[in-house]
C-alpha cells in the first residue's frame, strides 16, 4: 500500500464518527484495549508470578522484547477485520484449503477451553480467599457469571462493561508501588538483561511468549472490528470504501499500541511485585495465581494481598468471554454461522451453543482434579502450537490483494510480522521439547 492510499481524507461520515483530536480517539478504544487487558488473565498472572518468584527481576526485560511483538501481530489481526470485514477463520475459509481452517479452529477451541477452565479455577479460588465459602460453589459462579454476561448483554452494552473491567488490573500497579517499587535494581534488569543458557529460564522465556502471543487475541480483535463494521451505520469494509481508512487505522493503531502496552505494564508489575516479595523472601515454589496473592500476605500486608486477589476476579470477568467469544467466532466463521456478540440467542443459537460449550467444559475441567501447573502448563503449549500456524497464515492473508485490496501491510508490519512469527516457531518448538523432559 502506499502513503497516499493510507493516508486518504476519510469520508464526512467517517471524520464525524471518528474525529481528529485526542478525545475522539480515547472514545474509540475498544477492541485493541479489551484484547489487551484480557491478555493479562488468571494463566497469565501465574505465569508471570512464576516468574518473578523464580527469577526475581531477571526476566523483566521480556515484557521490552515481546512488547512491538504483539502490538504487531494484533494490529495486523485488526486490519484483516476492518479492511476484508471478515474474521480470520472466515478468511481461512476463502482462501485456504478446509483441512488447514478445520485443524487450526480445532486446536483454538481445545487451548482455549483448557485457558478457561485455569482461568475459572483461579477465579474461584481467588473469590474464596476474598469471602469465606466453599470453593467449588465460587468456581461454579465465576464460570456462570461468566457465561450469563456475554448471553444477555448486548455486545454495544457488554463491550462498555469490558472496558470499565480493564480497571482491575491496576490493582497490581499500586499493588507495586505501596511496595515502593520499580528499585534501580529493577530497572537496570529492565534494559541490561542477564540472560542465562540454564534450561529453566529458556523454559520461563516460552513461557511468557505463550502467555502474551496467544492465538485467541488474534482472533477476537480481528471479529471485533468485523463487529464493528456490522453495528456502525455508515461504515463498510475498508476495501470497499477506502476513503474510510485514513481514521479507521490510526485508530487501530491508536487503540492496539496502547492496548498491548497496558497489557505488556502490568505484566512487568506483575512480575516486580512477585520479585520484591516472594523472590525476596526465598519463596521461588507458586504454581497458581491464587497461591501467589496467598503468599503476599505475610510479606507485603493485607493491602496487597487484597489487590492481587481482586485484580485476579477481575481480570477473570474479562479474559473468560473473549476466550469462550474467540473460540466461537472461529469455529462459526469456519462453518459459516451467524456468529455476533449483539444478536440475541434465539438468532445466533450455534455461536452462542459454542461459546456455551467452551465454558462449561472449561468449569467441568476443575472438578477432574487436574494438576493446577500441568493445566497451565499444557495451555501454554496449546497455545504456542496454535499461534505459529495462525501468524503465518494471518502474515500470508494480510499480504493477498484478494483479501485486503490496496490495503495490503505497510512495511513495518511485513518486518515486524514475519519477526514475531518467526520467533514464536522457536518458541513453539521449545515448548515441544520440553514436554519429554
Amino acid at each position: 500500500m502506499t502513503q497516499n492510499q493510507e493516508t486518504a481524507k476519510p469520508s464526512r461520515g467517517a471524520e464525524k464518527d471518528g474525529g481528529s483530536g485526542a478525545k475522539a480517539l480515547l472514545w474509540k478504544l475498544g477492541p485493541g484495549l479489551i484484547t489487551g487487558a484480557a491478555d493479562d488473565d488468571p494463566s497469565g498472572i501465574a505465569t508471570y508470578s512464576q516468574v518473578g518468584a523464580h527469577f526475581g527481576y531477571g526476566m523483566l526485560w521480556t515484557m521490552l522484547f515481546s512488547f512491538p511483538l504483539m502490538a504487531a501481530i494484533q494490529e495486523i489481526s485488526a486490519r484483516i477485520g476492518r479492511v476484508s470485514g471478515i474474521g480470520i477463520a472466515g478468511n481461512l475459509r476463502r482462501h485456504y484449503p478446509k483441512p488447514f481452517l478445520y485443524g487450526i479452529v480445532s486446536l483454538l477451541l481445545i487451548a482455549n477451553i483448557f485457558n478457561i477452565g485455569a482461568d475459572i479455577g483461579a477465579m474461584g479460588a481467588a473469590a474464596g480467599l476474598l469471602i469465606p465459602g466453599p470453593p467449588g460453589l465460587f468456581v461454579v459462579l465465576a464460570g456462570c457469571i461468566s457465561l450469563l454476561l456475554q448471553i444477555l448483554i448486548p455486545y454495544t452494552s457488554y463491550v462498555k462493561y469490558l472496558k470499565w473491567l480493564t480497571i482491575a488490573l491496576f490493582a497490581y500497579v499500586v499493588t507495586a508501588l505501596y511496595l515502593h517499587e520499580p528499585r534501580w535494581e529493577a530497572i537496570r534488569a529492565t534494559f541490561l538483561p542477564a540472560l542465562s543458557l540454564h534450561g529453566g529460564y529458556f523454559t520461563a522465556l516460552i513461557a511468557i511468549l505463550g502467555t502474551t502471543i496467544s492465538p485467541y487475541l488474534f482472533f477476537w480483535q480481528a471479529s471485533e472490528e468485523v463487529e464493528e463494521v456490522t453495528l456502525n451505520a455508515g461504515e463498510t469494509p475498508l476495501k470497499k470504501a477506502p476513503e474510510q481508512a485514513a481514521v479507521h487505522l490510526q485508530r487501530i493503531r491508536f487503540d492496539t499500541y496502547l492496548g498491548m502496552a497496558f497489557s505488556n505494564l502490568i505484566a512487568f508489575f506483575i512480575i516486580l511485585t512477585a520479585a520484591a516479595t516472594l523472590h525476596a523472601h526465598g519463596v521461588q515454589d507458586i504454581q497458581t495465581a491464587d497461591q501467589a496473592a496467598l503468599a503476599l500476605e505475610p510479606m507485603a500486608g493485607r493491602f496487597a494481598f487484597f489487590l492481587f486477589a481482586l485484580g485476579i476476579v477481575g481480570t477473570g470477568l474479562l479474559a473468560v468471554p473473549v476466550l469462550a467469544g474467540s473460540a466461537a467466532y472461529g469455529v462459526s466463521e469456519a462453518f459459516q454461522w451467524t456468529a455476533s456478540l449483539e444478536k440475541k440467542p434465539k438468532h445466533a443459537k450455534p455461536f452462542y451453543v459454542t461459546i456455551g460449550i467452551a465454558t462449561l467444559v472449561g468449569l467441568l475441567l476443575n472438578f477432574l482434579h487436574l494438576d493446577p501447573i500441568k493445566a497451565l502448563f499444557w495451555s501454554a503449549v496449546l497455545n504456542g502450537i496454535v499461534a505459529a500456524p495462525v501468524m503465518a497464515f494471518m502474515m500470508l492473508l494480510a499480504q493477498n490483494a484478494r483479501v485486503m485490496g490496496q490495503f495490503t501491510l505497510p512495511a513495518y508490519l511485513r518486518v515486524a510480522g514475519w519477526l514475531a512469527t518467526a520467533v514464536m516457531v522457536f518458541a513453539s518448538l521449545g515448548m515441544i521439547s520440553t514436554i519429554h523432559r
